[in-house]
């Protein structure tokens, strides 16, 4: 059996694969879901539900539109300061790992970047606390789940000006409150769908007061005007992700699911923190649900461990390159099993090369 830990693109519920490979073959009337005209009834009404859908699982309050649209979460770092940001203004950014730093990159494009803290002198490995937002933001700008490091933030800081979010790793793992955040973006492929498509969850009324010259397929408004059609969309994309959505829902949603999460994490964790062979990355109180990062106490045994480990049905539990060891991935379709699987290969391994 294999065990799927890779960070992105991720495991998906095999339902889902089942459901999606019979579009594939038969949507409507013997027209794949790949070849069929978005523009169809069938379609339209794909994209209707999967924006429900969002809304319904995350609650989103009045006032808010949802989006499916192209690019990733890298389309978003600049598309943000595009759409919030004159010429002149500031915006305040956290610098948490390589994805809040390209976001930052960016702003500089079309105004000013205030960098408020950053963790950058230990690697990555701590969510900067005890730092300031400046009241005169245009807005304030974090990365809720860092995938390379292994950090999550789980809190909104407290601010007077509009809160904006990459919440590509963890959006749909726990329960959030939406009218804490202005803008929420993240790249589907790893707890909404397959890679393709991204969602953002925006606040209507904090767009229209920039003097920018927008180009019309990088425009909020315009996106939201065509219903997130203004284009063609990632057809099969947004599909795939409507039929994860559904598969949430009947999990009992977020709340349900985030449950599953706590009890992933904490059996790794758990394992990570009483083997002496292994040990974390990160500061504890700063651990990411979504992507556990750790090494080895004898880096000589690591890849042994990876060997071992793959003979043995593990997926992507490869480290990033850029900070190597390990990491294992549990976003929401990965069972606990998996993660018992896991535990299980480091105690094996453990028995057999501890002196």
């Amino acid at each position: 059996m294999r065990h799927n830990f890779g960070a992105g693109p991720c495991i998906l519920p095999q339902e889902v694969f089942k459901q999606a490979s019979q579009a594939v073959l038969d949507f409507k009337d013997g027209l794949s879901i790949l070849e069929i005209s978005h523009r169809t009834p069938e379609f339209e009404a794909v994209v209707e539900e999967a924006v429900k859908l969002v809304k319904e699982l995350l609650n989103v309050p009045e006032g808010y539109s949802v989006l499916f649209l192209q690019g990733g979460a890298s389309l978003q770092f600049a598309m943000v300061p595009m759409n919030l940001l004159n010429e002149g203004q500031t915006a305040s950014y956290l610098e948490t790992g390589v994805w809040a730093n390209k976001a930052i990159k960016e702003v500089k494009n079309f105004g000013t970047a205030n960098v408020v803290a950053s963790s950058k002198d230990a690697n990555f490995t701590y969510i900067p606390k005890d730092y300031s937002i400046p009241e005169d933001s245009t807005y304030f700008h974090f990365t809720s789940n860092n995938t390379i490091y292994g950090t999550e933030l789980m809190t909104v800081p407290v601010t007077k000006v509009p809160v904006v979010c990459d919440m590509s790793s963890d959006i749909l793992s726990r329960v959030i409150d939406v009218s804490q955040y202005d803008l929420i973006y993240a790249g589907s492929q790893k707890n909404i769908g397959p890679a393709g498509s991204t969602v953002v969850i925006i606040k209507d009324s904090i767009l229209g007061k920039t003097t920018n010259k927008i180009p019309s397929m990088l425009d909020y408004k315009q996106h939201i005007d065509g219903g997130s059609m203004y284009n063609t969309p990632p057809v099969f994309a947004i599909y795939v992700a409507m039929l994860n959505l559904r598969w949430l829902k009947s999990k009992g949603g977020v709340a349900e699911i985030e449950k599953e999460n706590i009890a992933k994490a904490k059996a790794l964790y758990t394992e990570i923190d009483r083997n002496p062979l292994f040990k974390g990355t990160c500061a504890v109180e700063d651990r990411s649900r979504m992507n556990i990062c750790f090494v080895m106490e004898n880096p000589e045994l690591e890849k042994p461990f990876l060997k071992f480990a793959e003979e043995n049905g593990m997926e992507g539990i490869k480290g990033h390159r850029s900070v190597g060891g390990f990491r294992a991935s549990v976003y929401n379709a990965l069972p606990i099993t998996s993660v018992h699987a896991l535990v299980e290969l480091m105690q094996e391994f453990a028995e057999k090369h501890q002196k």
